[in-house]
């Protein structure tokens, strides 16, 4: 079997190059012959295509990434499988995709929006993201490097430390977190609740807000923003410096951030909806909290990115949820259970280590991988 992996090839740290990463890595590994590119890059495609001559090609984003991902390839009569991500609404390519004899996503929401939104879902299989749990492994707070991420945070010894990772902080549910804590803050022993968040405009104007809305709750004190580009060597240790992972994110396909907690061996807090309810289990890997709100549209706006142009409407013929966001006062109480109760976050995140290893390690779905596309394509 040939693999063309194609995705942000050389990989930024962002979920989806780690998503294309972790797949080609793995496949090398298990022994097959796969090579990665990158999926914009025509000249390189075509490149592969012409000595390399694979069987296949892999292509990691979401819908409005076709035209790359998947089109390239069959004009030079390539199989182009795509592996899905979604952004809330499928807007374009609905004939492509469908005409295609294979579809993978991330998970059975991610599925369950392509249904929604016109397709049969009869070519759509669910392959979860990979995670390396060789790096994202349980550590100690003692180990020098994780030790020196808490001292640079200003976390004391004695401090529980609740972290949330991602682009921005309000769309992985922070506000909700914080109105949550503000409410227990009295309740539980000392904590900080920490924020690493990605540096671009749209971040610097949530952060702004995120403070206010923390300095209005009266727990400014305790929340700490962290905003540096960071590597994926830093990611596990500052995973691993943590006590409680929460993320109760308002739109999630997957979960990967929440995945690499639970291989750190870290109780997961995220809400019960989209693509956690694949990836964690309610009282035993983690704590979901019921859905609070719904957003929901009527219309949108959208442009060149997914394949229309500028400025173009679109109208729903029924109205689409495109956020969710998490009951507060679940949040709380997960919270203040296991903030009060440490012995209680070392037994869950213990089965949240067991079960991301037997499931999601990069290699296991690598050779889910192999088997799907054998059984589809008799590819070998």
């Amino acid at each position: 079997m040939k693999v063309l992996v194609l995705y942000d090839y050389p990989p930024s740290p962002g979920g989806l190059a780690t998503q294309g990463d972790l797949l080609y890595k793995a496949l090398r590994e298990i022994g097959v012959n796969a090579w990665p590119v990158n999926s914009e890059s025509a000249q390189e495609k075509e490149w592969y295509y012409n000595w390399f001559k694979p069987d296949i090609t892999i292509g990691i984003g979401y819908w409005g990434h076709t035209p790359d991902l998947v089109i390239h390839s069959q004009k030079h009569g390539i199989i182009a499988v795509p592996w899905l991500v979604a952004d809330g609404f499928l807007a374009n390519y609905k004939k492509v995709l469908e005409d295609l004899p294979l579809i993978l996503v991330t998970s059975e929401w991610v599925k369950q929006v392509y249904v929604r939104d016109g397709l049969s879902g009869k070519n759509i299989e669910v392959l979860p993201v990979g995670c390396d749990t060789d790096s994202f492994c349980p550590r100690g707070k003692n180990d020098p490097k994780v030790a020196c991420i808490r001292h640079s945070l200003g976390v004391a010894d004695n401090e529980i430390m609740i972290l949330t990772v991602g682009g921005d902080a309000a769309s992985k549910g922070a506000q909700e977190v914080m109105q949550a804590l503000a409410t227990i803050n009295k309740k539980v022993p000392a904590w900080k609740y920490v924020c690493k968040v990605w540096p671009q405009p749209r971040t610097e104007q949530q952060n702004l807000l995120d403070f206010q809305l923390a300095e209005s709750l009266g727990i400014r004190d305790k929340i700490v923003y962290t905003t540096n580009k960071i590597s994926r060597n830093f990611m596990p240790y500052l995973m691993a410096s943590c006590d409680i992972y929460a993320a109760p994110s308002r739109l999630e396909g997957f979960g990967m951030i929440q995945v690499e907690a639970n291989a750190c061996g870290k109780p997961v807090i995220g809400i019960k909806a989209m693509g956690l309810l694949d990836t964690m289990i309610h009282g035993q890997t983690a704590y979901l909290a019921e859905i609070g709100q719904k957003i929901v549209l009527k219309e949108t706006i959208l442009g060149r990115e997914s394949g229309y142009e500028p400025n173009t409407k679109i109208v729903f013929d029924q109205p689409r949820v495109v956020d969710y966001r998490a009951s507060v006062g679940d949040i709380a109480k997960y919270l203040l259970e296991l903030m009060n109760n440490p012995d209680l976050c070392k037994k869950m995140g213990e089965a949240g280590r067991k079960r991301i290893v037997e499931n999601f390690d990069y290699r296991v779905v690598a050779k889910k991988f192999v088997k799907i596309i054998s059984e589809r394509f008799g590819i070998n």
